[in-house]
C-alpha cells in the first residue's frame, strides 16, 4: 500500500501536534492571571462601597489633599478595587489629613544657589468600617519624599515642584492602597 507524500507529512507532524496540544494547558495554567477574584477576597467585590473624599489639607500646597485623594482612587482601581465610591451608603470610609509638605534644599551649586530640593509629605490616615463604627486601620505620620531640580527660571522651578508633588501623591497613594487592599 502506497502512502502519498501529503499523508506522510501529516503522519510526520502528528506526534508533534499531539505533544503541543497536551502541553499547552500546562503552559498557561500557572501564569498568575485570574479573571475572577479569589473567594473571600472582599477588596474586589463589586458591591463594596467606599467613602473617599478629599483629604484635609494642613500644608502650604493649596490642593494637596485633593490631589492625594484623586491618586488614591486611581491606585485603588489599578490594583483591583471593583466597588464604587459613594458617601451615603459606604461600607468603609477613608479619611486623611495632609499634615505637611516640608521642603529642604538638598544640593547647592558652586555659586551657592539651591540646585535640588527635597519634598517630604506627611499624612495621617484612618479607615473606618461604617457598620461597626470601628477603625480598621489608623496611621499617623506616613511619609514619602521626592526631589526636584531648581533653576534661575521661576517657571522651570515651579513646574518641577508641581511634578514632585504629583510624584509624592502617587507614591503615598500606592502605599495606602496596598495597605487597604490587605486589610479588607
Amino acid at each position: 500500500m502506497a502512502v502519498s507524500r501529503a499523508a506522510r507529512r501529516v503522519i510526520r507532524w502528528l506526534p508533534a501536534a499531539a505533544l503541543l496540544a497536551s502541553i499547552s494547558p500546562l503552559m498557561y495554567s500557572g501564569c498568575g492571571y485570574r479573571f475572577q477574584a479569589e473567594p473571600g477576597f472582599r477588596f474586589a467585590d463589586p458591591s463594596l462601597r467606599m467613602d473617599l473624599r478629599s483629604f484635609a489639607n494642613a500644608s502650604m500646597v493649596p490642593d494637596a489633599g485633593a490631589i492625594l485623594a484623586s491618586r488614591l482612587r486611581e491606585e485603588l482601581r489599578r490594583i483591583g478595587f471593583r466597588g464604587s465610591f459613594e458617601q451615603m451608603t459606604a461600607d468603609y470610609t477613608i479619611e486623611g489629613t495632609v499634615k505637611e509638605i516640608r521642603e529642604d534644599v538638598f544640593t547647592h551649586g558652586t555659586d551657592g544657589r539651591a540646585l535640588e530640593h527635597r519634598l517630604t509629605l506627611l499624612v495621617d490616615i484612618r479607615v473606618v468600617e461604617m457598620a461597626r463604627g470601628r477603625p480598621v486601620w489608623k496611621e499617623n505620620g506616613l511619609s514619602e519624599t521626592a526631589s526636584y531640580f531648581a533653576g534661575a527660571d521661576f517657571q522651570y522651578t515651579e513646574s518641577n515642584r508641581r511634578a514632585a508633588v504629583e510624584e509624592l501623591s502617587r507614591r503615598m497613594a500606592r502605599r495606602i492602597g496596598q495597605t487597604i487592599r490587605v486589610i479588607l
